[in-house]
């Protein structure tokens, strides 16, 4: 009782509310203290996907990972995870977020807009697509003998579901990240959050009145990070 908590909830659609009732036993956790609820909760939905890339990769320190959508939530969470697992990061973003993608510690930066990461051949141990706009035909030539190709999305005739399965003993893998969503992934974000290692971005703030304006503004698809619901109590 009285413990601030964060956490996350994914299962039957619902809908928004001031109230959520939860397991003690789910996915949540303590949260770390002068860590605001707003961060904490931006801290889990894009973040526990980018664990699950990192994970199904089996991305270890040392090795070279390209993000591709670094500006999202997944990418984002993903730039920063990586290098608190010192491992070497291209981030690939847009050209007004080229400063922001570099102060979350991404190694070289490309804008995408000028097609520069294209030129990155053999280079990469993984390529994450944090927002479902390539396809590994088109990655394949980016990645190292035995390197891996990861995206958010199912991709054209759900094809990422797929070629796991035909990729399976060839020199370049395709790989599906299904996330893990449990108590133990929202302490692991927990120890991140305390650490410092990782800060959700945090684009913009919405009242619980205003939710379907939030909705509007995140289906623009230019939204950087997380869009945040301020519930407040009456």
């Amino acid at each position: 009782m009285g413990d601030r908590v964060f956490g996350y909830n994914e299962g039957p659609f619902g809908t928004h509310a001031e109230f959520l009732s939860v397991s003690e036993d789910d996915a949540i956790a303590k949260a770390p203290d002068g860590v605001p609820f707003a961060s904490a909760a931006a801290g889990t939905e894009g973040s526990h996907y980018a664990l699950a890339f990192i994970r199904v990769a089996g991305t270890e320190a040392g090795q070279d990972v390209l993000v591709y959508g670094a500006t999202g939530g997944i990418g984002s969470a993903a730039v920063q995870l990586l290098k608190s697992l010192d491992v070497t990061v291209t981030a690939v973003c847009d050209t007004a977020n080229v400063e922001l993608v570099k102060g979350l510690g991404a190694d070289e930066v490309l804008d995408y807009t000028t097609g520069g990461f294209a030129n990155h051949i053999g280079t990469h141990d993984a390529v994450f697509d944090a927002v479902g706009k390539s396809t590994f035909g088109q990655c394949k030539r980016l990645l190292k003998p035995g390197g891996a190709y990861l995206s958010s999305e199912l991709g054209p005739w759900a094809q990422n579901l797929f070629l796991p399965l035909l990729t399976i003993g060839a020199g370049k893998k395709v790989k599906f990240p299904f996330p893990k969503h449990d108590q133990r992934m929202i302490e692991s974000l927990a120890g991140l959050l305390a650490s410092g290692a990782f800060t959700p971005v945090i684009d913009r703030h919405y009242p619980l009145d205003e939710i379907v304006d939030a909705y509007t503004y995140v289906e623009t698809g230019r939204k950087v990070g997380n869009v945040v619901i301020d519930v407040v109590p009456g």
